[in-house]
């Protein structure tokens, strides 16, 4: 191959990587799904590619849903055991953020959400929301009409935010603020303070410490806060679990605020926020320790603010 036609590929390396992290909800899958696209790339006859950028997002949105269709997929992902793997803020793989509607697809909530919709409801939703092409567009790499583009589109955005109920978008600043009150609340054990920091609807899932088999899910603001005070109360048998006495860093994870446990430079866990009207809508917590590989290595390559709780 040669070096243009490399570089061509290069220069739309991280719009593939992030279009593939959105149909999959994970990094290292969406890498797997670029280098695929590259090797096709590598045995075409490029002098027939008339949009060179057309067709490699055709190609690894169809490498991708021949992943989400596969049956070890499918089986892996309904056993309830699946979370996305959540990205440090600045990482290249969260692409656009120009726009609401690009945030928001991107945040741990809508991606978990996402895995209600099927594989070819999800690409609509991605390259509609996310990358805003049109349905002519989208009907051309997905092989289906324009109507149907747009009845899937509909149908994503409608399950999507039934779902949802949420305000507008929240302020970094303020949402952080929530973030910290939230934070003192819950490590030092006041429920009734946590409670009147949740929302009426407010939900959670977790991966219970990295140690549950299946994904954990509590609703209403008495079980979240309970969730809370027991997950981030400091004890003994914690400590020893986590290697050490973790600090608690804020910090941004998928475009949204978030707590990370770190012990000796290693990030053991991470909660996301869903911060509306002033208060918690959602928490997604990640402990696992292969869904934080990629968070790891980008945390340990960052220059992060000093810890809020540096002695737990």
């Amino acid at each position: 191959m040669d070096s243009a036609a490399i570089d061509r590929f290069e220069a739309g390396r991280g719009r593939l990587a992030s279009l593939a992290y959105r149909l999959l909800g994970s990094a290292a899958d969406a890498e797997d799904a670029v280098q695929d696209t590259f090797i096709r790339w590598q045995a075409a006859d490029r002098d027939r590619i008339r949009v060179p950028e057309a067709w490699l997002t055709k190609v690894v949105t169809n490498i991708c849903l021949d992943r989400l269709r596969s049956a070890r997929v499918r089986h892996e992902r309904s056993a309830g055991a699946w979370l996305p793997e959540p990205l440090l803020e600045g990482d290249p793989m969260l692409g656009p953020a120009e726009t609401f509607e690009q945030r928001e697809s991107v945040s741990l909530a809508v991606l978990t959400l996402l895995e209600r919709l099927s594989p070819v409801e999800r690409a609509v939703y991605v390259l509609r929301e996310a990358f805003a092409y049109s349905h002519a567009e989208i009907a051309g790499i997905l092989d289906i009409t324009e109507p149907a583009s747009q009845q899937h589109v509909h149908r994503a955005r409608v399950r999507v935010a039934a779902e949802r109920h949420r305000g507008g978008e929240a302020d970094p600043a303020s949402a952080r603020k929530v973030v910290e009150e939230f934070l003192a609340a819950a490590t030092s054990g006041r429920t009734e303070r946590l409670v009147a920091l949740l929302t009426d609807d407010v939900t959670v899932v977790s991966d219970g410490a990295g140690l549950a088999r299946h994904v954990l899910r509590y609703r209403t603001p008495e079980r979240v806060a309970s969730f809370a005070r027991a997950g981030f109360k400091p004890t003994e048998a914690k400590r020893r679990l986590a290697g050490g006495s973790p600090a608690f860093h804020l910090a941004r994870v998928n475009g949204r605020p978030a707590v990370l446990a770190v012990v000796d430079d290693r990030v053991m866990g991470a909660v996301a926020f869903e911060v509306s009207d002033g208060k918690v809508a959602s928490l997604c917590g990640i402990a696992s320790a292969d869904r934080l590989a990629r968070l790891n290595h980008a945390w340990r390559l960052s220059e992060p603010d000093a810890p809020v709780i540096d002695a737990w």
